[in-house]
């Protein structure tokens, strides 16, 4: 059993990654980026049956910093 997790930044909480795309692009000649946000895909290979309590208790307290983070979990 596969799962991903998309893990990106909370409306509001400042990315400086993302602002270091959005120069390089303009730098590079691409026009019209009005943002970027940046984030992360963590793909799980997991024991069949696993639950999705189990898989959202790993985000949660390893995964993602839910201060900060919203997550998504794909089972695949």
């Amino acid at each position: 059993m596969k799962a991903r997790v998309t893990i990106t930044l909370k409306n509001g909480v400042l990315d400086p990654q993302g602002r270091a795309i959005q120069a390089a692009l303009g730098g590079l000649g691409f026009e019209g980026v009005a943002d970027v946000r940046a984030g992360k895909v963590i793909e799980l290979e997991l024991a069949d049956g696993t639950s999705a309590e189990t898989i959202d208790a790993m985000c949660r307290k390893l995964l993602a910093n839910t201060v900060m983070e919203n997550y998504r979990v794909e089972l695949l």
